[in-house]
């Protein structure tokens, strides 16, 4: 299918729309995504091609904002395109169209560790990917929050709090000591202003991690900088992927953290030095057995759309560490985490945002730090030094 410029779609001086370039081989999936993609309001296909080699070779030409592409095809596959196509535009959006299964997933990680923004799960077969409803939300739903960003707010510490008179919050992002954590969250953003609160005073007991959109490579950089915090507490973690992907997951963090990072079972005993990933297409929550903490895995609907749900493991934690707590909200779409967070502000535990800068989306972020959750909204090198320190009894 050659190159098809649509008209215009907006109204004049409304906001120009979203420019996407479809890449695969298969016709009628090409045919298919194009079409969807051209029936929204907001966004224009400028191309439609077969091969990666057509994509490289028309990249500037076309001027696309978002590629979607596909892994497998002739000629030059998605993998090879990927830097070629970034080399040619630094600021291009690519997103990976892959199968559910493990050599797809593996190139999908690797493609993130590319440049890719992020990737769709297609259903196996032709057939399948063009009558799929989830399909076309999600590969919609990406293009759209992708293909725009939203400008940051401005953040500044709480200026006093609870049970310490007198004293003032330190700078952005250090959060700050108080002699017990608030006993309930509450909102305290005002006119786009996020405010901080103070760590919990006690040191944390377990490290949780909740990502969607871009945290792959979030998780990654963070695993393999916190050694001597994994040694200390067992780190849980809820990433938004399909099953068979978050095994390939925790093997890529395995590696990077040289620890045993590993998909987490029912049952099994959570364990300072493990790190456990919630398999894709159950929720992860722990629970009190005995003597000990263990994994229960669910498979109870979705929460937020999402399976697992980073809700449901930080609910769960925040009943059995309470101030304990620690969590962290890094990089995603969405809302996911913030119920989950407001129960560990309210169990007397702490909680931190990846800031916008380094976000690849600042959604999940952004809605517990606008919620008054935080007591640090970090950049993401920033995140792994402080977690140390307050594992070794950093307050501050």
């Amino acid at each position: 299918m050659s190159t098809v410029v649509a008209a215009a779609k907006l109204a004049p001086g409304a906001e120009k729309p979203i420019r996407v370039m479809v890449v695969d081989d298969a016709i009628v999936v090409r045919s298919l995504l194009a079409r969807w993609i051209d029936a929204e309001p907001d966004m224009q296909i400028v191309a439609a091609l077969r091969t990666g080699r057509e994509a490289v070779a028309r990249i500037e030409e076309s001027d696309a904002d978002v590629v979607v592409l596909d892994i497998d095809m002739p000629e030059l596959d998605g993998i090879s395109a990927l830097p070629l196509l970034l080399q040619k535009k630094h600021c291009l959006v690519v997103i990976m169209v892959s199968t559910l299964t493990r050599r797809s997933a593996e190139i999908s990680l690797r493609a993130l560790a590319l440049g890719a923004a992020d990737y769709v799960p297609k259903p196996q077969g032709a057939r399948d990917a063009t009558t799929s409803i989830p399909f076309r939300s999600e590969l919609i739903e990406k293009i759209r929050t992708l293909g725009r960003r939203a400008a940051p707010p401005v953040v500044t510490p709480i200026l006093a709090y609870a049970n310490a008179p007198g004293r003032t919050a330190p700078p952005y992002g250090n959060g700050a000591v108080a002699p017990h954590a608030p006993k309930s969250p509450r909102p305290v953003e005002k006119s786009g202003v996020i405010q901080l609160r103070p760590f919990a005073a006690v040191a944390p007991r377990v490290l949780l991690i909740g990502a969607s959109t871009g945290g792959p490579q979030a998780l990654t950089t963070l695993i393999e900088r916190l050694p001597a915090a994994i040694d200390r507490a067992p780190v849980l973690i809820a990433q938004h992927m399909p099953a068979t992907f978050t095994m390939v997951l925790a093997e890529h963090l395995s590696r990077a953290g040289g620890r045993g990072a590993h998909e987490a079972e029912h049952g099994e005993p959570v364990l300072a030095g493990g790190i456990y990933v919630a398999p894709g297409g159950r929720h992860m929550r722990v629970v009190r057995k005995g003597g000990g903490i263990e994994i229960a895995l669910g498979d109870d609907p979705p929460i937020n759309f999402c399976k697992p749900a980073v809700d449901a493991l930080f609910s769960s934690a925040a009943a059995v560490w309470g101030a304990g707590t620690l969590a962290l909200v890094l990089t995603g779409m969405g809302a996911d985490g913030a119920r989950g967070s407001a129960d560990i502000v309210a169990a007397g535990g702490s909680v931190m945002a990846q800031d916008q800068a380094t976000s690849v989306v600042w959604g999940m972020p952004r809605a517990v730090a606008q919620a008054g959750l935080c007591a640090a909204v970090l950049p993401l090198d920033r995140m792994a030094p402080k977690i140390i320190r307050l594992f070794a009894g950093d307050r501050w």
